[in-house]
């Protein structure tokens, strides 16, 4: 998507590393200089979710394929933990040759932390998806326009509307690090400021959603990202008046390739664990990364270390693909990092790297699409899924719009305490809803959809 710089950025027409480094925390303004301990204020960051439940309930969030049987496959967790290794690797690399080649007053700054930052924000970036994936979104968002959530149009603000039938796991990552749930202390998690703009990859108001219906932030959320943002110095994109969207904080670009690269190439070796695809498909998909030289110096050292085992070939050739591929990140992020500074630089850092790499990601892809994502397997959890979420969003939202009758008491009776489920305002409760049922996993939302239908009762 490209932006044209509005008038409020005309004075300031690039980023400045020192500004969107920030360690400022969320909520704790005033103690930001304040030392705790001998870790960085962003090992603090990542430390924190390390040890949260939102992070500890991926585990049991499906990424693809569903949740392991006789063969381990990738959840949201281990997927989470790969992307911030993998972000670890850029946000160093990208530190190191920025200060070596171009930055030299950066070094001894807290830009030499970005490695820290990126890893943290990988490690965030899944935990507003609901359960099942984006079947999980799409339920939620298609209550709201095909079900019986239309009706409630005239009763919300468009502002609200925008926000629910536009749902989406991103900003709802936003949402659950920064948002004072009940009992909880203001600024959510209180995270710094950079691991927090690391995270947002569409910057702007559900009103403005891409064409995808991506964006960043809920309208409850929008003054925090506002104030963020302006505080570190991102680029503001719209004029006064209009739906807020900025540019997006460089390191999001980092977060963005960690996740592109892992994604793409670990759901290529699940799928042949799986028997989806050959060892022979697989193996050629991921040689094509590299030119006819290191194919056969790859296939040599296979040879020599006596990897016999297939499955331990895929992996070898995974991890030269994903080195490969951190490489092509890195040196696309230092030779575009005045447009990326700039906010004009456009599509991911993957839609940059050489022809080569590009042409085996995109081939990659369109393998993905034809074998993996419509496989029944995974069409079998999506529709599940699907049936699964569209089923405890009506019950739910019934249930707040007449809590005055039994059931509906019985149902609200289940909900934690930390949502706003029995507010009178129709849209925090609304809200309070979609926290509650986007925050299940899909182990627990399974439970709680038999239990409501009779389907199953505890045990005695």
């Amino acid at each position: 998507m490209i932006y044209e710089l509005c008038f409020f950025c005309t004075f300031a027409l690039t980023m400045d590393w020192k500004r969107l480094i920030s360690n400022k925390r969320l909520g704790q303004e005033q103690r930001h200089t304040e030392r705790h301990d001998d870790r960085s204020e962003f090992k603090r960051d990542y430390d924190r979710l390390i040890f949260s439940a939102p992070f500890r309930r991926l585990q049991n969030k499906t990424q693809v394929f569903p949740l392991p049987g006789s063969v381990f496959v990738h959840n949201r967790l281990t997927h989470s933990l790969e992307v911030a290794s993998v972000g670890l690797s850029l946000g160093n690399d990208v530190a190191h040759r920025i200060i070596s080649s171009k930055r030299p007053e950066l070094k001894d700054t807290l830009f030499e932390q970005i490695g820290q930052i990126v890893s943290t924000a990988c490690l965030a970036h899944d935990l507003g998806n609901p359960p099942f994936g984006h079947s999980g979104e799409k339920a939620i968002q298609t209550f709201f326009t095909e079900g019986p959530g239309r009706d409630l149009r005239q009763q919300v603000s468009p502002e609200f509307w925008d926000d629910i039938t536009h749902f989406e796991g991103n900003a709802n990552a936003f949402r659950l690090l920064t948002h004072q749930f009940k009992g909880r202390r203001p600024g959510g998690f209180v995270m710094t400021y950079s691991t927090i703009a690391s995270i947002v990859k569409y910057p702007y108001a559900s009103s403005a959603a891409s064409k995808k219906g991506k964006f960043g932030f809920f309208q409850s959320e929008q003054d925090t990202y506002q104030k963020i943002a302006d505080e570190m110095g991102i680029i503001r994109l719209s004029n006064e008046g209009e739906p807020l969207r900025y540019a997006r904080h460089p390191l999001v670009y980092l977060v963005e390739a960690a996740d592109d690269i892992c994604y793409e190439i670990m759901d290529l070796e699940d799928a042949h664990k799986l028997k989806i695809i050959t060892f022979e498909q697989a193996s050629q998909l991921m040689l094509d990364f590299f030119d006819p030289d290191n194919q056969q110096r790859i296939l040599e050292r296979i040879e020599k270390e006596q990897l016999t085992d297939k499955n331990e070939q895929i992996v070898y050739l995974r991890a030269c693909v994903i080195g490969k591929l951190e490489n092509e990140c890195v040196n696309t992020f230092i030779e575009h990092e005045d447009e990326i500074l700039a906010g004009s630089f456009v599509g991911s850092l993957i839609d940059h790297i050489s022809p080569l790499q590009r042409e085996a990601y995109r081939r990659c892809a369109e393998v993905s699409v034809q074998r993996i994502y419509r496989s029944r397997p995974v069409l079998d959890v999506e529709l599940a899924g699907y049936k699964i979420m569209e089923t405890l969003m009506q019950q739910m939202v019934e249930a707040v719009m007449h809590p005055d009758r039994y059931y509906s008491q019985q149902l609200i009776g289940r909900v934690s305490s930390q949502y706003h489920i029995d507010d009178p305002n129709l849209e925090t409760r609304l809200m309070a809803v979609i926290d509650y049922i986007s925050g299940m996993t899909d182990v627990y939302a399974l439970d709680v959809y038999q239990k409501i239908n009779g389907i199953s009762l505890p045990i005695i």
